[in-house]
């Protein structure tokens, strides 16, 4: 322990660097849960589908129909902003929220979290992302 302490008041700059990389990380990984959106990999949505989570796809009805994945309900963002209970009676249920490219679904991973909705995810890159997997969508 004394060799600890000889060398930190011998390299200060260097123990500043170190305590300012620290508190920058926790700084952002705070803001990261403040924010309420985390975003899972195609690879972490299979795995989560698989385990039971519902997908909620927030595209447009034509984009949903043209392709989604299985089991995907296709309810809007502007829904999901107006009524808290548009997916009733979820609440302890994993859901993962999906949109073309993974910027509306994490708006509406980001209300449904408000809305007590707290293992809420948003696929990352969302359709598009999942196609470039080579991952199956239905019609």
């Amino acid at each position: 322990m004394g060799q600890v302490v000889e060398f930190a008041s011998h390299h200060p700059v260097l123990i500043a660097g170190l305590i300012a990389a620290w508190l920058a990380v926790m700084v952002y990984e705070l803001r990261m849960r403040a924010g309420g959106v985390t975003h899972v990999s195609a690879a972490d949505a299979v795995r989560l589908i698989n385990k039971g989570a519902l997908v909620i796809d927030v595209r447009k009805p034509e984009d949903f129909e043209a392709g989604h994945i299985v089991n995907a309900r296709n309810v809007a963002l502007e829904r999901i902003q107006e009524d808290q209970n548009a997916i009733a009676k979820k609440k302890d249920k994993v859901l993962l929220a999906v949109c073309d490219n993974g910027g509306l679904s994490g708006k509406a991973a980001s209300v449904l979290r408000k809305s007590g909705y707290m293992n809420t995810f948003s696929l990352k890159g969302g359709i598009s992302g999942w196609r470039a997997e080579n991952l199956p969508l239905v019609k």
